[in-house]
């Protein structure tokens, strides 16, 4: 995998490159208009893949507690799943193969296959669908700020165990829980991306092509009714709960609505800072470090108004007030949807991947978790080792 292919929130332009290769001229204005109309099918996957992946990844960590677990940090699986599917798409020649021409001969007299997979490859970012796909779903499906929330519950010796009480430990046994979450986490993602591209590979006989007419005419349409639909829902479901009324205190909205309410807002963020700033240094995918950063400062804030006595914790209101659950829930909500969102492993592995020197692959990766992690030992650790946390009230 070359460099390009990393930068996946980077270099997907407005307008589709299959356009260049049509026999007749556009006039400005039909030019204007399928501008904004690739603009308005690509934002409206991104806002119905973010919502699916965060689903999808609350799902899987709610499946991967249980008594006896191997494996405590429950994001893990969501980051290897989202990282085989990043490496599939990457790699993958056949979905999308009508949008760059399955008989364009062009590339017989430049370079063969290997030019014909590159043309393939850069149309690919600029087609709705495959950003949906890649930035939205996988994006989403994946959180670079829940993996260095993992890393620092480890260092504290506060990862939930569902088996055993947590048991005092020293220093040492602290930091080799950290270095053991950081490499368990980036080695599994890394190996996840190269078999997702080996799996694209070895299933190129049988992988269907999707029409361009029918993704044009109907599946582009289709999802601009879905995904803003979707998170109109979404947004109604999170002010009317079905559970508002029930004698026990609500919790519906907690487990899901609230995440999916802000998980759109956190993947337009990390694909507009990406296609601003991705490109400006091409050994280090600034946009992609920014969000990352910025996500995990933000779910580190809420981390710790959640188990201060006052606006989230239980401590704050004994007769169990509505408003201090409701505030809780938000803060759930942030954190799972928009800083999972914001947040992403499966472009943050794929850069590692496809960096051309494994030097600025290594500045990059460290880069990206040392000062994430920095962050989070002086927010969280600051409430952690003065005071301490207080169990939220809507854990």
């Amino acid at each position: 995998m070359s460099s390009s292919d990393a930068n996946l929130d980077t270099n997907a332009p407005q307008t589709n490159n299959n356009a260049s290769s049509r026999t007749y001229e556009e006039s400005p204005l039909t030019q204007r208009l399928a501008k904004h109309a690739t603009s308005l099918y690509t934002l409206s996957y991104l806002v119905f893949f973010s919502i699916f992946g965060t689903l999808a990844r609350l799902g899987l960590q709610a499946l991967t507690v249980y008594p006896s677990v191997p494996v405590l940090t429950g994001v893990l699986w969501a980051n290897v799943g989202g990282c085989l599917l990043m490496g599939f798409f990457l790699e993958d020649q056949n979905i999308f193969r009508e949008e760059w021409g399955s008989h364009d001969t062009s590339a017989n007299h430049s370079g063969g296959a290997t030019e014909k997979a590159k043309r393939h490859k850069s149309v690919k970012k600029s087609i709705p669908l495959y950003i949906g796909l890649t930035t939205g779903f996988c994006g989403s499906f994946t959180s670079f700020s829940s993996f260095i929330r993992d890393i620092f519950l480890a260092l504290s010796n506060d990862l939930p165990n569902p088996s055993n009480p947590t048991v005092s430990r020293n220093g040492g046994y602290s930091f080799m829980a950290l270095v053991a979450v950081i490499l368990v986490t980036v080695s599994l993602s890394l190996s996840a991306l190269i078999f997702g591209a080996h799996l694209a590979l070895a299933l190129d006989p049988v992988v269907p092509t999707l029409p361009f007419r029918f993704i044009r005419r109907f599946l582009d349409p289709l999802f601009v009714i879905l995904g803003w639909g979707c998170w109109l829902s979404a947004v109604f479901l999170a002010i009317w709960p079905p559970d508002r009324h029930n004698p026990p205190p609500e919790v519906w909205r907690g487990r899901a609505v609230f995440a999916i309410v802000f998980a759109p807002l956190g993947c337009f963020l990390r694909y507009y800072v990406s296609l601003a700033l991705n490109a400006r240094i091409p050994a280090f995918p600034l946009g992609t470090f920014t969000v990352n950063i910025v996500g995990t400062i933000v779910l580190a804030m809420c981390f710790d108004l959640q188990r201060v006595d006052g606006l989230g914790s239980a401590l704050a209101s004994s007769a169990g007030s509505s408003a201090i659950l409701t505030s809780c829930q938000v803060l759930q909500g942030v954190m799972d949807g928009f800083c999972g969102c914001a947040t992403t492993v499966s472009t943050w592995v794929a850069e590692l991947n496809g960096l051309s020197r494994r030097r600025q692959a290594y500045v990059y990766g460290i880069s990206s978790i040392a000062v994430a992690l920095a962050f989070v030992i002086v927010i969280v650790g600051s409430l952690r080792w003065t005071l301490g946390f207080v169990e939220p009230m809507c854990a």
